[in-house]
Order: structure tokens, then sequence, then C-alpha cells
């Protein structure tokens, strides 16, 4: 027996898919518009979701993609209409619906979908991260811009940034839908031939250039020539420049210099801090429904702690961060004081940067003050009366001081 969510808002549908489910042995909850469906959802986990695409607060359409990038597309959902084109039919497919039923549905034909819809183990599988949603932050939402400019391309591309900050998810921005997106530490030691049949017509993603060894060069630079012809696009990161990676990674520099045939960089977290409480919220979702955790949800003022703490660890960091708040927290609500209490545990009283000798004189100004403000920041809840009174500014200054460093501007109220 299997839970089955209908959502229609023509009753006599709901009444008659329900009835004939129900004679299947299937338990049915009904939903008659897109705001039901969603609340449903958010308190049960269906087998399947019956979805009409046409319906008066939202459409069906919209619906998915929320749960898509919400990280709550962990079911099959069949679509529903009876006046859709073609056209969105393949939308709907795209976003990952399952199928697609037409209207009036015969009754063969919804018992077969039904059956193969919850034999299918894929369609199950929670969704991995994704920031496709994302973007709020002009920062982000230009990189975004530019990886799809990129995407048109076939030449390898390398992602440039500090550490920690997940580059495999901007990657896969490039990939088509339903291509192969072929990553991971032990990807060098595969045979070629294999790994390019792998990733045939999609991304064979290298996480870190300044991790491979000389054999994992020699591998990646005979594959180089080799992955065009098989419709496969290289795509790398690495934390260093290429001059430094050859220095003092002991990277070969004209392989470089042809995977780095484009490049682009990315933000660090410190500077798409408005997407950190979207993002921090699908990280929760995914654990929730991946059941790694009970029920949880943030409250404002712990999001808000979220977004002024500085990250240098990056997306890597905001991840274990929330994953230690899913797994610690009492309550249902992920409070401030969580937040505060999981920050707290992972400072180092007193310890100050590495000195950055081998940079210029301002850039490592910058860096001591930007870890210097993160600290401040993080510390006084992004209150910017209590971070200017411990830093001895006025309080336009530091503004102007927080801006040039990229760093998000905190709280004005006072507090």
């Amino acid at each position: 027996m299997a839970q089955i969510l209908v959502v229609d808002d023509e009753v006599g549908i709901r009444e008659l898919l329900s009835e004939i489910l129900a004679d299947e042995g299937h338990q049915v909850m009904l939903a008659e518009s897109a705001g039901d469906a969603r609340r449903l959802r958010e308190r049960a986990r269906p087998d399947l979701v019956l979805l009409d695409i046409w319906m008066p607060d939202a459409d069906g359409i919209t619906l998915l993609k929320e749960w898509a990038a919400s990280g709550q597309l962990t079911m099959p959902v069949v679509m529903m209409s009876g006046h859709a084109t073609i056209e969105t039919a393949v939308e709907a497919t795209r976003i990952g619906a399952l199928d697609f039923l037409e209207k009036p549905i015969a009754l063969q034909r919804l018992l077969a979908t039904v059956k193969r819809a919850l034999r299918n183990p894929e369609a199950a599988a929670a969704p991995q991260l994704s920031i496709a949603a994302l973007g709020r932050a002009p920062a982000l939402a230009e990189v975004k811009k530019r990886l799809a400019q990129l995407g048109g391309s076939g030449a390898p591309l390398l992602l440039r940034g500090e550490r920690g900050m997940r580059a495999e998810l901007f990657a896969r921005l490039l990939a088509a839908p339903n291509a192969p997106f072929i990553g991971g530490a032990e990807l060098l030691s595969q045979p070629p031939s294999e790994l390019l049949a792998k990733a045939a017509g999609g991304i064979l993603f290298i996480a870190d250039l300044s991790r491979l060894g000389h054999a994992e060069q020699r591998n990646l630079e005979f594959l180089l020539p080799r992955a065009e012809k098989q419709r496969v696009r290289l795509v790398s990161f690495s934390p260093l420049d290429l001059r430094t990676l050859a220095e003092k990674a002991d990277f070969n520099p004209e392989l470089g210099a042809r995977l780095g045939e484009l490049t682009l960089k990315l933000p660090p977290v410190r500077e798409f801090a408005e997407d950190v409480p979207d993002l921090a919220s699908l990280m929760l979702a995914q654990l929730v429904e991946a059941r790694a955790c009970p029920p949880r949800r943030f409250a404002i003022a712990a999001l808000n702690a979220l977004r002024h703490h500085g990250w240098p660890g990056n997306l890597t960091e905001l991840e274990s961060v929330v994953k230690d708040l899913a797994l610690s927290t009492l309550e249902e609500e992920v409070q401030l004081h969580d937040v505060e209490r999981a920050l707290a545990a992972r400072a180092v009283p007193g310890m100050l940067p590495e000195v950055a000798f081998d940079r210029p004189y301002r850039e490592a100004r910058e860096a001591f003050e930007r870890v210097y403000f993160e600290n401040l920041l993080a510390r006084e809840n992004g209150s910017m009366s209590r971070v200017a009174e411990r830093s001895g500014l006025e309080r336009t200054h530091l503004y102007r001081k927080l801006k040039a460093l990229g760093l998000p501007v905190g709280r004005r109220e006072e507090t």
C-alpha cells in the first residue's frame, strides 16, 4: 500500500481518483489547491503525487518547481491536465515530473502509470543540493549569468575560488537536463575510455587541481584532446591561480593553461550573504527529507545570524553548521541561541589568521581587516551599533569599510 497525494481543484476528479486508488489498496490524501498541497507535503512524505497543472491559486508547474528547488521533490510526480500543450508536458518532465496524464483519464492508463511510478526507485531519490533557484545577491546572480553564457561552449572551463566553495554546485549549472555529470575523488584512476563513455554528452568535473599527483595529471592530459570527440566538457576547480598552482603544487603549467582556456572566478560566500538563509534552509530541508534528523525549521533570528557570519570555510562550513544544528537542536525550530552555540563551538579564541608574508601590504592588511570584522559581526550577531562600539569606528565609516571589504552590512537598528 502506498500513500498517494491527489492535487486537483475539481472535486469530482478528486473523489473519482480517490475511490479508484483506495480500491487498489492505497492510502489517499486530497488537496484542492497548491497551498493545500504544500501544507500536506510539509507534514507527510507521499510515495506519489498526482498533480493537476491548472489550479486557481498557483499552477502545478510552479508547485513542481518549488518542490524541486527546496529539495522536496523526493517522490515521483505525475502531472494531469485536459488542456496542456506538448511544450507544457516537456517542461514538466524537464523539471522532474515522471509522466503526464491527459484528462479525461482512462482507468487502465491511470493504474498502469501509478504502478510504474511506484516502482521507479530513481524518482524517490533525494535530489542533490542545487543553487539553481538562488541568486538574491548580485554576486551570485552575476556568476550564474556568466555560467549560462558559457554553457553553450565545449571548451574546458576552470573555476577559481576559495577552498570550501563546493565548486561542483556551480559546475552542475552547465550540465543539460538529464545529461551525465561525472566527478569524484577517484575520478582519474578510472580507465580513460570508460570515463569518457560515462560522461558522453555531459560534464567531467575535476574537484581540485592542486591535489592531483603526476600520474593523475598525465591521465588528465591524455583525456583532454579526446573529450571533445565524445562531447564531454572538462570543468575543473582550483583554489590557486595557475602560476601558484605550478610553483607550489607542482602542476604541469602547459596542462593548466589548456584547462584554463576559459576561467571564471567564484565569489566567496561572504559576497552572497543574502542567499545564505535560503541555502541553509535548503540544506536543512534535505536532511529532513533524507530522515537524517527529526523535522526542523529555522527561526528568522537564526537565519539572520547565519547570514551575518563571515563563513571563512564557505559552503563546506555552512553545510557542517547546518548538519550540527539539525542533529543537536532540542526543539523543532532552530533558534538564535542554537546558532550562536554552534558557531562558538567552532571558533578558536584568540587565533589570528595566517600572516600572508608573500602578499603585498595592501592585500595582507585587507585580509586581516576582513577576518577582524567577520569575527566582530559574528560575535555581535550583526548589530552595527555594537560592532561600531567595539571597533571604535564611527557608524558611517564602518558601513564604508564593510562595503569595501565585501562584507554584509549588519542590522542597523539599535540593540
